[in-house]
């Protein structure tokens, strides 16, 4: 081995990247890294933190949902119970002035203030019916109608055109423009006229209907 190849390996041995020197132990590597993670530690947070507040917010609006829906139960029952408190108020002076016609009658008074106040029971009832959009149907006088009317007879008469109400055994009522109950009535028709033919065709007049 010549003295120039020695000196060679002992500068291999020496440098063993063979002759090129690296910056081992640098100090702005680990302090990169250390930044890096410290920012990702910061960003988890603030995303653990909006996944917290969307959670919270989510809850409160299902409670608010289930309280909506409990309000609005309590409400609509309360309406159903109490749907009839406005009618009931307008009827209780109905039952003052009956109650005041009784009170004639058993102090032997005569017939004509029990008269005038049943007669002043019934204008108020109508008249408070009148205010929920209950009103009477008039049916006497008027064409048969189907949709208003019942009819239970028809009744023979000279003074009205067929097919017209001539009698009322009790009033019907609207609600609003809705049939509440019909009237039931009975109906005019014409007179039959009873004929029978002869023996060689002529019409003549039964004897009854003479």
């Amino acid at each position: 081995m010549t003295g120039e190849t020695k000196l060679n390996i002992e500068e291999n041995l020496e440098s063993p990247l063979g002759g090129e020197s690296a910056p081992i132990g640098s100090t702005d590597y680990p302090d990169a890294l250390t930044a890096e993670l410290a920012n990702l530690r910061q960003q988890l947070a603030a995303k653990e933190q909006e996944a917290k507040d969307n959670y919270d917010r989510y809850v409160r609006q299902i409670a608010e949902a289930e309280n909506f829906k409990k309000r609005n139960a309590r409400e609509r029952d309360d309406a159903i119970r109490f749907a009839n408190e406005m009618l009931l108020k307008d009827l209780l002076p109905v039952i003052d002035n009956l109650e005041r016609a009784i009170a004639h009658a058993v102090r032997g008074e005569n017939g004509k203030p029990l008269v005038e106040g049943v007669e002043m029971v019934l204008k108020g009832f109508l008249d408070a019916l009148s205010k929920f959009g209950v009103r009477q149907i008039v049916a006497v006088g008027q064409p048969f109608d189907p949709s208003q009317h019942e009819a239970i007879a028809q009744v023979v008469s000279d003074v009205h055109e067929p097919n017209v109400v001539v009698e009322e055994l009790h009033k019907g009522y609207m609600f609003r423009d809705r049939l509440l109950r019909a009237a039931l009535v009975s109906v005019a028709k014409t007179r039959e006229t009873k004929e029978k033919k002869n023996d060689i065709g002529q019409v003549e007049n039964n004897p009854s209907d003479d």
